[in-house]
């Protein structure tokens, strides 16, 4: 009987203390590791040889972290690679560019390893596993289209990418059609975390959300004060 292979973590991250400590408390919980100290370096290897996720220190020599970013979410084959952002850089201005490039998560440092693993096991549950277990069924709302069983987004027929992170924000909002959700309850349908996770991210990624689906990403309102929803003016979504 064969056995699931241990999730790859690639650790971008050029200095050797803080990637070693990284990469111990991941080997600790059953990852296979792997590191690149520099941002060229850490595109050779995500292209040769893909990753489960990838933890990326912003600040690197040369090719930096925000490049290696914006490079991974621009190839459609490795666009769907999760990225976690872990970085010195604590800015909100920073934070922002971040998430609007892409990146599932935000971790500042100094960063506490126990919190940093729980991150990484809940990003890589909604990416492995981004649809809803059991469901059979076409959600429809605006002119989208979710294959819950092809994992497959599709705005007036056209294919559209997200990345996991915004594949899960999109199913939640349309399960939901209707009903206001708060920033917190989408962080737990969305992120799977409970964690100390800024609701900023939200905004950031549901700003990503809707310029990816163009004018049908209207029909997610901002309920100000509160979250958001999922405008309902449609029919069945069967």
């Amino acid at each position: 009987m064969s056995k699931t292979a241990p999730p790859r973590v690639l650790v971008v991250e050029d200095e050797r203390d803080i990637a070693a400590l990284v990469s111990y408390h991941l080997t600790r919980e059953g990852y296979r590791v792997r590191t690149a100290d520099n941002g060229t370096e850490a595109l050779d290897v995500v292209a040769s040889d893909r990753p489960d996720l990838v933890l990326l220190d912003l600040m690197l020599p040369g090719f930096s972290g925000y490049d290696v970013l914006a490079e991974l979410r621009r190839r459609p084959e490795l666009a769907e690679v999760p990225i976690i952002v872990l970085t010195a850089r604590r800015d909100e201005a920073d934070r922002v560019k971040g998430l609007e490039l892409g990146a599932d998560d935000y971790v500042t440092k100094p960063f506490s390893p126990r919190e940093l693993v729980l991150r990484v096991g809940a990003v890589l549950r909604r990416a492995q596993s981004p649809a809803i277990a059991g469901a059979t069924r076409l959600l429809r709302g605006n002119g989208i289209e979710v294959d819950l069983n092809a994992l497959v987004v599709r705005v007036k027929g056209e294919h559209i990418d997200l990345t996991p992170t915004e594949y899960r924000l999109l199913v939640a909002l349309l399960e939901r059609r209707g009903r206001v959700q708060s920033r917190q309850q989408l962080l737990e349908l969305a992120w799977d975390v409970h964690a100390r996770i800024e609701t900023r991210t939200v905004d950031m990624h549901v700003q990503r959300l809707r310029t990816k689906l163009g004018q049908a990403g209207d029909a997610i309102e901002t309920v100000r004060g509160f979250g958001y929803r999922f405008r309902s003016r449609e029919g069945s979504d069967e």
